[in-house]
């Protein structure tokens, strides 16, 4: 199984946030991003971009985090 890999992007550079992703949960202007392992992370960001092919999901912080 190949779960996604999230990461923080802007003005054509990306950095890697996290990996093995299996759900991102919108609340309150933030994400809850959580991994098959049951890893959490909660940033102030949105969605730029999901490509399913390369399994990325590309975010772009809208706050601080």
């Amino acid at each position: 199984m190949c779960l996604a890999k999230a990461y923080i992007g802007g003005k054509g550079e990306k950095e890697l946030l996290m990996e093995e992703i299996a759900s991102i949960k919108a609340e309150d202007g933030k994400l809850l991003i959580m991994t098959l392992f049951g890893e959490k992370q909660e940033i102030a960001a949105s969605i730029k971009e999901i490509d399913f092919k390369s399994s990325s999901i590309i975010l772009e912080k809208t706050g601080s985090v």
